[in-house]
């Protein structure tokens, strides 16, 4: 299996983006899998620090590794906004295909510095790894808002974005350009796609979008064409699981067969999935 650079060297020549998914139990990662074997398409599996927490971090890379050896797909696991080095290193030292280091709380020189030394542990053990940085400070949370207020020196500076990728050597930069995280129900979120051009212009590092639910197709296939690879997908996962377990629950009251009322939800989260691999232009690459 080719590495993850190597895919996102494809997705930026040919203008699709791959998925990344983030997942808390197993249902979530059959429906991702069961969706990417449907439109032979690869797919990223994320995990944050707490979602790792939650399932388990030898668990988790054998769940991936066990659905990736079967299916002959290039599934990949991604330790998704890590902030601190060791967890980078347990990560990396577990058998992920893929860091996310997010530093982008810290001052600008601290985060060139934390993310720079992040990135050294994985090329003086595990080279083939993908290594992505943060710049800009990203709002919101993984669930559903009202109202996050973003401003102006929340966003990634183009000149600023050029310096961090050459002063740590990240394969992949997560810029802000007008993306949050979650969902909002009484705001228009859209994407400064001029600013993301311009960041596009300054650094040859993939550019990821993070914070991608609720963004309108129109606008993550602007953000794909002006250069973003990697689209992560959450809150709406979380909310198509957890709504389609409430009506299983309600219509089911006396099952107790987790495997009964767990079903609906894997197809739920794999409807999700495919129609966004549809959208990002990763249906049938695999």
């Amino acid at each position: 299996m080719e590495n993850l650079n190597e895919w996102f060297k494809g997705a930026q020549r040919e203008r699709f983006a791959i998925g990344h998914f983030n997942v808390s139990n197993l249902e979530a990662v059959k429906g991702i899998v069961e969706a990417a074997k449907a439109v032979r398409a690869p797919v990223i599996i994320g995990v944050s620090e707490g979602e790792r927490e939650f399932f388990g971090v030898p668990q988790i890379v054998a769940v991936v590794r066990a659905f990736r050896e079967e299916s002959g797909l290039p599934i990949f696991l991604n330790a998704d906004h890590t902030k601190s080095f060791e967890k980078v290193k347990e990560a990396v030292d577990a058998g992920f295909d893929s860091v996310h280091f997010d530093g982008s709380e810290l001052p600008y020189e601290k985060n060139v510095e934390a993310t720079r030394r992040a990135v050294e542990y994985v090329r003086s053990t595990r080279p083939g790894i993908s290594v992505e940085g943060e710049l800009g400070y990203l709002r919101g949370s993984s669930k559903v808002q009202e109202v996050v207020e973003i401003k102006a020196e929340d966003m990634t500076d183009p000149d600023e974005a050029w310096d961090f990728v050459q002063r740590t050597g990240v394969d992949r930069l997560a810029p802000v350009f007008g993306n949050i995280h979650g969902i909002v129900t009484k705001q228009e979120e859209k994407l400064d796609i001029g600013r993301l051009k311009r960041i596009r212009e300054k650094t040859d590092a993939f550019l990821v979008l993070h914070g991608a639910s609720g963004l309108s197709e129109e606008d993550i296939r602007a953000a794909i064409e002006a250069g973003i690879v990697k689209v992560h997908i959450n809150t709406e996962l979380r909310v198509a699981y957890r709504s389609t377990l409430e009506k299983t629950l309600k219509a089911m009251p006396k099952e107790t067969t987790p495997y009964k009322y767990l079903e609906p939800e894997v197809e739920s989260v794999a409807k999700v999935v495919e129609e966004k691999i549809r959208l990002f232009g990763s249906a049938g690459r695999a």
